[in-house]
């Protein structure tokens, strides 16, 4: 199964560690109204290249600690 690669905008830096906010938008199948949902990802960023307000690509990776299981492309 191939990893999952979203892109979202930096939100907070922390020591090689990254938030990242993914806004996603469907419509909604009841009111046909266009929705927007919020989800925050915790990345790896092994350089700290990276600042806040920065739009960056994340792919899955293996549990690098207990909420990071991102790294940034």
């Amino acid at each position: 199964m191939p990893k999952r690669i979203l892109t979202g905008v930096v939100n907070k830096v922390g020591n090689k560690t990254l938030f990242i906010y993914i806004v996603k938008y469907f419509k909604h199948p009841l009111y046909k109204k266009i929705v927007k949902r919020y989800k925050s990802y915790v990345a790896h960023d092994e350089n700290c290249v990276y600042n806040v307000g920065d739009t960056v690509s994340i792919i899955e990776s293996r549990p690098l600690s207990k909420t990071k299981k991102w790294v940034v492309l």
